[in-house]
């Protein structure tokens, strides 16, 4: 990986406290979608561990189920990372577009 994936080209970006907040964001993602967008999706979640995790684990499976249900593709990379003092970061795009942009 040449690049951190704070370089991305980000559309939307999601601060989440809770996993009930994680669920509402999956939602719109999947509102929205992956495709005919050349962004992705950036999460904000606490540097509490445990919380991270479950957020972490509701927003990529969340994301891939849903996708799945409206039969849309689901080709979507992420990654997770510390993004400041406070947070803890994912940020999710589709892998046609994140070959698209040379990365």
């Amino acid at each position: 990986m040449d690049f951190h994936p704070k370089e991305l080209p980000i559309l939307k970006i999601y601060d989440l406290k809770d996993e009930k907040d994680a669920t509402e964001a999956v939602e719109d993602m999947v509102k929205i979608g992956f495709e005919g967008s050349k962004e992705g999706f950036k999460i904000l979640m606490p540097k509490e561990t445990k919380l991270a995790k479950r957020i972490g684990y509701t927003i990529t499976t969340g994301v891939t189920h849903g996708l799945r249900q409206e039969n849309k593709i689901r080709d979507i990379k992420y990654w997770t990372y510390h993004h400041d003092a406070e947070h803890f970061a994912i940020v999710l795009i589709s892998n046609g577009v994140l070959t698209e942009l040379g990365f």
